[in-house]
């Protein structure tokens, strides 16, 4: 296959680029962990609809709608040369669930609504995340490729805190919320997913703007769906053969960044239900936890220039076994132990996530991004439903085994398991595998 030429990456793109992490912030700060889930565990789901457990089978069944069609979308961004186009409709599509939120009202009857739109928008932002990945190589160079990766992830950290606060001082602590918004019928809280979908819409405009397109891939032949299913189980077994090493990565990264995801789909629920947080605690632990990560994903960026990718997510793994473990050991010493071993796991996601997709970059050769990130994403959501349904069952089981009280920190240990198996596999990975072919 012949690859494309890429022009030196200017400025303004690399900025605008790295700004879409910010914008797009909402929907992974307010809508997927710190503020709707605990809305819809909280005030909408009744005690007899096992918010903590429906989430969790929600976020599964989302993962495997996600891997079904992840293969085409990247092989199509490649071939028809469409990456911001389609990042900048997955991108509107997730302003339209923030919208549709609002309208989630805080009664028994809307909490299917409610988590429907939760999976539905973990499939649109994850969607996104392939065309924004493929991207990466247009904005970098092989110098500072690490540390743009880097400053993406704590810039869109630093959003989430700046969110988390305003959020904080203007419509949850005031008794008269900003714009004399009512508190009846949680309209305060429901207003957050308005001004969330308000931030997306305004700040994802400058890589619309100064981020190019692709150019269509020449020669390339039309596909259809079915061709885009045949050849990518073909490249993979190709890849299986041609570059075991970044074939043994990709397996072993889609089962830790499947933890990954855990950690923060379920981190405010376990905070409310397990620790007993309300939504004001939940929102300062949310800002704590930003500033950290970005930090960790700021430090880890510049590490991974240094020492390298796989190094730098080794460690970060081993970090989150532990602190997750002492999450559940010190479970009866109370909130201090959510405050302490919360944020320690919050260290650690953010310098993983951001190690990963600079070690895919870096042998990805220009032109394939969108089909190489596609299998990224693919071999990740193929096994997406590992968070969620680990987590379910592992309340389940404490609850099936008679344990009284607290069976919400039980799920941590699903989250775990998965973080252990994709540390040992990535044991097995070279730090520095060949480009592909």
């Amino acid at each position: 296959m012949t690859n494309t030429a890429v022009a030196a990456p200017k400025k303004n793109s690399t900025w605008a680029w790295a700004l879409w992490d910010w914008a797009e912030q909402p929907y992974p700060t307010i809508m997927q962990t710190f503020i709707f889930p605990v809305y819809l565990a909280g005030a909408v789901a009744t005690a007899a609809q096992d918010a903590d457990v429906a989430l969790g089978w929600a976020t599964a069944i989302s993962g495997v709608i996600l891997a079904l069609i992840a293969p085409v979308l990247g092989r199509r961004s490649d071939i028809n040369g469409r990456r911001k186009f389609w990042l900048m409709v997955n991108t509107y599509l997730l302003v339209a669930i923030m919208v549709a939120s609002f309208f989630v009202e805080p009664k028994a009857e809307f909490f299917l609504f409610g988590l429907v739109l939760y999976g539905l928008g973990s499939i649109i932002q994850e969607s996104a995340f392939i065309n924004y990945y493929a991207m990466l190589k247009q904005v970098s160079n092989v110098s500072n490729i690490g540390k743009i990766s880097g400053f993406a992830w704590g810039l869109g950290y630093l959003g989430g805190i700046i969110l988390l606060m305003f959020s904080l001082v203007a419509f949850v602590l005031p008794e008269v919320p900003m714009f004399g918004i009512p508190t009846d019928g949680s309209l305060n809280i429901r207003s957050i997913f308005l001004f969330s979908a308000v931030w997306t819409l305004v700040f994802s405009i400058p890589l619309m703007l100064f981020v190019p397109e692709t150019a269509k891939r020449a020669g390339a032949a039309k596909e259809t769906i079915a061709q885009s299913y045949a050849n990518t189980v073909r490249e993979l077994s190709v890849l299986r053969r041609q570059a075991p090493e970044t074939f043994k990565f990709l397996i072993s990264s889609a089962i830790y960044r499947d933890g990954l995801a855990g950690v923060f789909t379920f981190g405010a629920v376990l905070g409310t239900l397990a620790f007993g947080f309300d939504q004001t605690s939940i929102i300062f632990f949310g800002i704590a936890a930003n500033v950290v990560s970005g930090l960790g994903a700021v430090i880890g960026g510049i590490l991974d220039d240094r020492i390298g990718s796989r190094t730098v997510i080794l460690g970060s793994l081993v970090g989150l076994i532990i602190s997750g473990t002492s999450v559940f050991v010190f479970a009866d010493q109370g909130p201090i132990t959510y405050w302490v071993f919360g944020l320690a796991l919050c260290l650690f996601v953010g310098p993983a996530q951001a190690s990963s997709r600079t070690f895919v970059s870096r042998f990805t050769p220009a032109g394939r991004e969108g089909e190489v990130f596609g299998l990224y994403q693919l071999t990740g959501r193929a096994i997406s439903f590992l968070s969620g349904t680990l987590w379910a069952l592992s309340i389940m089981a404490a609850e099936a085994a008679g344990v009284k009280g607290n069976t919400t920190v039980y799920g941590i240990w699903g989250l775990i398991a998965i973080i252990a198996v994709g540390f040992v596999l990535l044991t097995r990975v070279h730090p520095r595998p060949s480009v592909i072919d």
